[in-house]
């Protein structure tokens, strides 16, 4: 029914433009002809249709016989890092996109490789993203394929031999810390991305997209999302509301942030842009309750007519940010009853906890409801969009409790929408963290430049209240933060099921406790099927209807991506992209991780009816193995400030026990005789380590490592005495 009244929508609009005379020009397409319907046999768009449902028709695998469900193929992609990207199937042919912004092409019935492009990209640009060197995903048209690498560059493939048609560079001043790592979004005539950024201190970005010829790669437009700096011309009419909105105090050395690092979606009933924007930064500003003013337009979402990038709406979900709620996370369209009347709505589950519904075309807010464990807001106000704060909010005086925390009550990974059961199926976090102001607060750190602005501490099974106290101040112990939730652990993954209408969870599945499992992005299908990778390794299937689980299956990898589902020559597939990275590269991989005790192999794992058990990775080494350190002499003065350096410069990328990047404290002594060629001089810098010799001093370095080397005598004295054991998997 909803193709029949697409081609009914294209023929109307073809034949009024014949009758007045089309104003379309050489290179455009009508937008009304991009409305595809709901995923079938192709997983033509990175959320599978246009409305970024994650949603498919197909129903060979079904809820009946997902348990005859089994390995077909995999692919290597090479690295060990994150992936987050799902993967398209266009006539037969899988694109998708991995680290850096690399490109691959296989075939979709048996994963042999076509082509593979690599952009590459210069190791020390790394420092720029926030959060790995991930990429979420390629776009396709009209035998191209577009992406966007990790160092800001728009790349335009031939689809048949992966050949660059064209490149643009889409950042406007490399002097700050601006990359890309989202999925590219087509409008009728252009190529649209935006960039991370503006989590790292000072040298922070300011937020913008840009739309590029999709033919010829020229510039269109760009559309900032926060104003320039005071006394500055404003780039657009928009610039000069948002600039009122800063109030006084505004420090002109800062970017202000509002980055678009994900969610950019394209509608093209509306023909319109609509995306999320990133917190403020810098987080020094800390804003009591007497204080606040909005910081338009971060914490936003925007809708820009596709042909001029001039805004039609916004609506500002957290005004004066200060707990890192973007709202960037992925959209979904759907045309659902509102007070009696059917209505075009765009639904987001923020990173603030509430799930808003708001009219497409107008921004006109419909409903927003907690989710989630909220509270630093009792609720938001439909009748002005604004939260009613807490004195929770407020934690310029002493540090706070936060729920969510600055994860938010959901992520970058994709919900889905199922038109079948009219649910949404959301992979929320309830999770908080104790936010920190760090220069009332005591500690030994003031400010952490190049570092996230959000000084919000997870209270998971790691947290140690006595450490933190060295370089953050007084923070409260976990039994006290625990009296707020009772018997519920602090810090949890759940799977669930909303339904927008009566505004309530309907089912769900905790899937993660104690730590983050870092799961995985949710795919629905007419088969009454709900799929999700798990951090633990499985990929689990789920009734649609009443949440019951169907099937586990093992997969040894660890998974953050959403999973697909296509058909080729009568056989209909599942794929999933599997590897642990991301904003996790920061924090130990959990005990519960596949990739904790196996290598964190990144692949492409499809699944068919009839198919096998999943091959796993190799095991990884002991990860709780130390070995014997150097002689390297140290006094407790350098090594406290070995700590303090650590935890500023390195601690973003590098932890201690199982991660997706080294643990410094467990390093082999022909590396310890490197240390400083690899930190000063950018030894390592063609597998992603740059240089820092332009942020720490050789001083630093030696501390740095100082510091490294005494967690290591403590680590191997200890292993000597009771050494730990791996239990089998």
């Amino acid at each position: 029914m909803r193709w029949v009244r697409v081609k009914q929508v294209v023929g109307l609009v073809v034949a009024a433009a014949c009758v007045a005379g089309s104003t379309l020009h050489a290179g455009q397409t009508d937008p009304a002809s991009l409305s595809y319907p709901v995923a079938a046999d192709e997983w033509r768009f990175t959320g599978g249709d246009q409305s970024g449902t994650w949603y498919s028709s197909l129903t060979d695998i079904n809820d009946t016989n997902v348990a005859k469900l089994g390995f077909a193929w995999d692919f290597d992609m090479g690295t060990t890092r994150g992936q987050e990207a799902t993967p398209l199937v266009i006539d037969g042919v899988m694109y998708t996109s991995g680290v850096w912004g690399r490109v691959y092409a296989l075939d979709a019935t048996t994963g042999a490789p076509l082509w593979q492009f690599d952009p590459g990209i210069d190791a020390a640009s790394a420092r720029n993203a926030c959060c790995d060197t991930v990429n979420r995903g390629v776009a396709y048209r009209d035998g191209v394929v577009f992406v966007a690498s990790e160092d800001g560059r728009l790349h335009a493939l031939d689809a048949k031999t992966g050949a660059e048609r064209w490149q643009a560079d889409t950042i406007i001043n490399r002097k700050q810390v601006y990359a890309s790592t989202g999925a590219v979004v087509l409008t009728s005539d252009a190529v649209v991305i935006g960039n991370s950024g503006a989590d790292l201190g000072d040298g922070s970005s300011r937020g913008y997209i840009s739309a590029w010829d999709i033919h010829s790669g020229a510039f269109k437009w760009r559309f900032f999302t926060v104003p320039p700096t005071p006394g500055q011309p404003f780039e657009h009419p928009e610039l000069e509301q948002a600039a009122a909105s800063w109030g006084p105090q505004r420090d002109g050395r800062y970017q202000n942030g509002g980055a678009v690092w994900d969610g950019l979606s394209y509608d093209p009933q509306t023909d319109q842009l609509v995306f999320g924007t990133a917190n403020a930064s810098p987080y020094l500003r800390v804003k009591a309750a007497g204080e606040r003013h909005d910081d338009l337009f971060n914490a936003s979402i925007i809708a820009v007519n596709a042909k001029t990038g001039r805004m039609t709406w916004f609506y500002q979900e957290t005004p004066g940010d200060s707990w890192d709620y973007d709202a960037v996370q992925k959209f979904i369209f759907a045309n659902l009853p509102v007070a009696g009347e059917t209505r075009r709505v765009v639904m987001q589950a923020s990173k603030n906890g509430f799930y808003y519904t708001l009219d497409l075309k107008t921004g006109k807010l419909l409903a927003a409801d907690a989710f989630t464990y909220v509270n630093w807001a009792s609720g938001i106000d439909l009748a002005t969009g604004r939260p009613n704060f807490t004195p929770v909010a407020d934690y310029a005086a002493k540090p706070k409790n936060v729920y969510p925390s600055w994860a938010g009550g959901h992520t970058w990974n994709p919900m889905a929408f199922s038109p079948a059961t009219g649910l949404v199926y959301i992979p929320s976090l309830d999770v908080p963290n104790v936010m920190v102001n760090l220069p009332g607060n005591g500690g030994a750190l003031s400010h952490l430049e190049g570092f996230f602005n959000a000084n919000g501490i997870i209270p998971d099974d790691l947290y140690d209240a006595a450490a933190l106290k060295r370089l953050f101040g007084p923070v409260p112990a976990l039994a006290e933060l625990q009296k707020e939730r009772g018997k519920t652990r602090l810090v949890r993954e759940v799977l669930k099921a909303w339904d927008p209408v009566a505004r309530k969870v309907v089912w769900q599945h905790v899937t993660s406790q104690g730590a983050r499992g870092y799961d995985g992005g949710v795919l629905a299908t007419a088969g009454n099927l709900v799929v999700q990778g798990r951090g633990d390794g499985t990929l689990r299937f789920y009734d649609a209807k009443s949440g019951a689980p169907l099937r586990i299956i093992e997969t040894g990898s660890h998974i953050m991506a959403a999973p697909m589902t296509y058909k080729v020559r009568g056989v209909q597939y599942l794929a999933v992209q599997a590897g642990y990275g991301g904003v996790g590269i920061g924090y130990p991989v959990p005990p519960s991780s596949a990739a904790y005790w196996r290598q964190n192999t990144n692949r492409i794992i499809v699944f068919k009816l009839g198919g096998g058990p999943v091959p796993v990775p190799p095991r990884r080494p002991d990860p709780f193995a130390y070995p014997a350190p150097p002689k390297f002499a140290t006094t407790p003065a350098m090594i406290a400030r070995g700590e303090e350096k650590f935890t500023e410069y390195c601690s973003r990328c590098h932890v201690f026990g199982p991660g997706v990047t080294p643990d410094l404290s467990r390093l082999p002594r022909a590396v310890h005789g490197l240390f400083n060629d690899i930190v000063l001089k950018g030894l390592l810098a063609p597998v992603g380590m740059a240089a820092l010799d332009d942020m720490v001093s050789k001083r630093d370095v030696d501390a740095i490592h100082g510091y490294l080397i005494d967690q290591q005598r403590r680590g191997y004295a200890a292993q000597h005495k009771k050494r730990t054991k791996a239990p089998p998997r």
